[in-house]
């Protein structure tokens, strides 16, 4: 009876440490008396105890956000950058072998190349270019991640924290551009209504009748608001005289 009874529980502690259940998610890195056998998973696992040892590894993709860093831009700003890292394991057998604690390795490595990438470019760069910036972390991570069985998939910068007068300095820079804008604006809107006016000039100088047309036109405008102004209209044509004199006069003296 006794002898059943052990037989029972050394089977229950055989299977108990034989058998490993992976999710679809995981891979299990198999070590044998130390040397590396294989990676699987996911499902049944069978080991053989105390022979055989397993280290889980996920294959989900990762998200790491990288604490904020002091940088000194190109142009010697001191900003704050932080950045989020997007990464998975693709070769389970060089992420446990070939570095320890591949988080925390991708952690440090994080950090050390985004204050050295922000330190290599101006504070404008940073602020309009970070696609670029994006890409030179996502090619240097991914370069030295490659011997660990690691892809880092994307990196984004995340948030730029500048000083306070910096942050003035540049409100008063945007102001001063906008301010800018609008004078140019303005000068092309005059320049283009003289210009309008000009060939409006030139219209009306070849059909003087035009002229007149126009002043009746405003005479009715002015009517039909609500004032008390009094209009007394005088016939264009009885200041010609007078121009054509003044027209000869003017060519007389020319000549």
């Amino acid at each position: 009876m006794y002898t059943v009874i052990a037989i029972i529980i050394m089977t229950v502690f055989f299977l108990s440490a034989a058998i490993r259940i992976l999710n679809e998610y995981e891979r299990g890195v198999i070590f044998r008396l130390g040397r590396v056998i294989k990676a699987k998973g996911p499902g049944l696992i069978i080991l053989i105890p105390i022979v055989d040892k397993m280290v889980k590894v996920s294959m989900r993709l990762v998200v790491m956000d990288v604490d904020p860093q002091d940088v000194i831009t190109k142009d010697n700003v001191s900003v704050k950058v932080n950045a989020v890292i997007y990464f998975r394991v693709i070769e389970p057998i060089k992420a446990v072998i070939e570095v320890e604690e591949y988080n925390y390795a991708m952690s440090q490595l994080a950090q050390t190349t985004l204050r050295s990438v922000c330190g290599q470019a101006e504070l404008d760069e940073l602020l309009s270019a970070r696609e670029k910036i994006n890409s030179q972390l996502q090619e240097i991570l991914d370069m030295h991640t490659d011997p660990w069985g690691i892809k880092v998939a994307t990196v984004e910068l995340k948030h730029i924290d500048l000083p306070q007068e910096m942050q003035r300095s540049m409100a008063k820079q945007a102001e001063a551009e906008r301010e800018r804008r609008a004078k140019i604006i303005n000068a092309d809107g005059e320049f283009q209504a003289a210009n309008k006016l000009a060939e409006a000039a030139e219209i009306i100088s070849e059909h003087p009748i035009a002229l007149q047309l126009r002043y009746l036109q405003t005479m009715q405008e002015m009517s039909t608001e609500q004032n008390t102004t009094t209009i007394f209209p005088f016939p264009i044509d009885l200041f010609r005289p007078f121009l054509e004199i003044m027209y000869k006069e003017k060519k007389g003296k020319g000549d």
